[in-house]
């Protein structure tokens, strides 16, 4: 499982900035566009919406499980995204249960 969390972290970083990369390209580096272009239509915003809600829910979760490096997922969470960070805690944390079991 390790594997694929590392694999799902990699994709969840390259693939929205394929994304990111092409909307600055054409709508330039402003916050306000950047808002505008992710509450467009409904669709996006429903997207938008879905993500900002699933994203909290990942920081409540961490911080309710007082999570070690809390700001690293935080902020991979907010410079990339939950694609990103989910994953990352995933493959983090699953190395240390796998090194904590390995040393019973």
């Amino acid at each position: 499982m390790r594997t694929l969390y590392l694999a799902l972290t990699i994709l969840g970083a390259v693939v929205p900035y394929v994304f990111f990369v092409q909307h600055f390209q054409t709508g330039g580096f402003g916050i306000g566009e950047f808002i505008a272009g992710a509450f467009a239509n409904g669709a996006a915003g429903g997207f938008t919406a879905d993500l900002l809600i699933a994203s909290f829910t990942f920081w409540v979760y961490l911080f309710n499980r007082r999570t070690a490096h809390l700001w690293l997922y935080v902020a991979v969470n907010l410079t990339i995204g939950l694609s990103c960070a989910l994953p990352l805690y995933l493959y983090l944390t699953t190395n240390q249960a796998a090194a904590v079991a390995s040393r019973s």
